[in-house]
């Protein structure tokens, strides 16, 4: 029996990130591309409000659009039974709350980094702050200048493990917008006579297409539910009084 092609509506599909999940989709035989939306309509991309009419053409919708766009997608999604997968980021408590009440319904996946390995070092820097107890930590991230959330999705995921680690305050974090650069992060920690860091750099957005197609044929196999890669990648209780919130 031949596998099943996953249709894949991509909202924001003529943003950045849309048109690498679009190449991404014409690269691999296990995906099609179901059609886009995007505030910015182009060929074969049509407007936001013809959303929830393409759903009946697609089995999973992968979103890189802005947090409002994203919980209206969330929303038709949980009505019309079709897993939803985000990469947005910027994404307010409020926002979150509207995510996880379409995971009632559907399973939700959330991920302000879509890269399997960004995900690792997540865990990673968690367990460094819990056991590096009396080292100064500090993170910084570099991205193109068209990027509109300073701190990042991600540098925020990494403060938030890394307070939740140590029962604190998150570290400090700053943010630089230059060039055309996809993303760099770096987790430092800083002790005495010695320092360590943990860094991670993205040389193209396919990386984070790819691993959000590969989020996609994960959630589609899931139940309702709020999943992250934590869960994809069996992370989750792994480090075991690292942090509560892993």
């Amino acid at each position: 029996m031949k596998n099943r092609v996953l249709r894949v509506l991509v909202c924001g599909a003529a943003g950045r990130m849309g048109l690498a999940v679009r190449r991404e989709l014409e690269a691999n035989a296990g995906f099609s591309y179901a059609g886009g939306v995007d505030a910015k309509p182009a060929a074969g991309v049509a407007a936001p409000r013809e959303f929830p009419g393409l759903l009946a053409g697609a089995d999973v919708v992968v979103d890189f659009s802005t947090p409002a766009s994203a919980c209206f997608f969330a929303a038709a999604c949980a009505r019309a039974r079709k897993p939803f997968i985000t990469g947005t980021t910027g994404f307010s408590k409020v926002d979150l709350a509207a995510l996880k009440k379409a995971s009632l319904r559907v399973p939700v996946f959330f991920s302000p980094n879509m890269s399997p390995a960004v995900n690792l070092t997540f865990a990673l820097a968690a367990l460094a702050a819990g056991r590096l107890k009396g080292f100064d930590i500090h993170i910084s991230e570099v991205h193109h200048k068209a990027k509109k959330d300073a701190p990042s999705g991600t540098a925020l995921r990494y403060a938030g493990l890394v307070a939740a680690a140590r029962g604190g305050r998150a570290p400090a974090v700053t943010s630089v917008r230059a060039g055309d650069i996809v993303g760099e992060h770096t987790v430092l920690y800083a002790g005495p006579h010695e320092r360590v860091e943990l860094i991670h750099r993205a040389h193209s957005r396919a990386v984070f297409a790819a691993g959000a197609l590969t989020a996609a044929a994960w959630t589609a196999r899931r139940r309702t539910g709020f999943y992250d890669y934590f869960d994809l990648l069996g992370l989750r209780g792994l480090l075991s009084g690292s942090s509560k919130n892993l």
